[in-house]
């Protein structure tokens, strides 16, 4: 059964991107295993702190590395993702030539309560995504706004 790391841009207790995140994975259970990676305990990025690298840095790169494929799920903050997954994103691909997400196959998907969902939020990610080498899906696009789907194109 193929892995997915599962990286969620929220780290509020009831965030909604976690719940979607885990409802997709109860979707895909006989299919996919989503891994769902905690970044409560990941600090802010600091090239200092590769001195002495926490151990939840080297827990993020580990179960990114050990994924078939990373799923972004993540709400829009002012018409962007979210810092969350930013600095996941750069802890995942340093120190220069050890990026674990490089050729990696990924998707993005995401929720927020605002007219649009997450699709400005989702659209500037797989910008980012492009440069450190995902493999980024086009399509299906998937955008919720709350709890029902706004948007969704195959």
């Amino acid at each position: 059964m193929k892995k997915v790391a599962v990286i969620v841009g929220s780290l509020r207790r009831d965030s909604i991107n976690k719940k979607f995140a885990k409802a997709l994975a109860h979707l895909a259970k006989d299919r996919l295993h989503f891994d769902i990676v905690d970044l409560s305990d990941v600090p802010l990025y600091n090239d200092d702190l590769w001195e002495t690298v926490p151990e939840s840095i080297w827990e993020l790169k580990r179960r990114i590395s050990e994924a078939d494929g990373v799923l972004f799920v993540s709400p829009e903050y002012n018409r962007s993702f979210t810092p969350v997954l930013k600095n996941a994103i750069d802890w995942g691909t340093c120190p220069h030539g050890k990026n674990v997400f490089s050729n990696k196959p990924g998707a993005v998907v995401g929720t927020s309560p605002g007219a649009i969902g997450s699709a400005v939020g989702q659209s500037q990610l797989r910008t980012v995504l492009a440069s450190i080498h995902v493999v980024t899906m086009g399509q299906p696009e998937v955008t919720f706004l709350g709890r029902r789907i706004c948007s969704m194109s195959t």
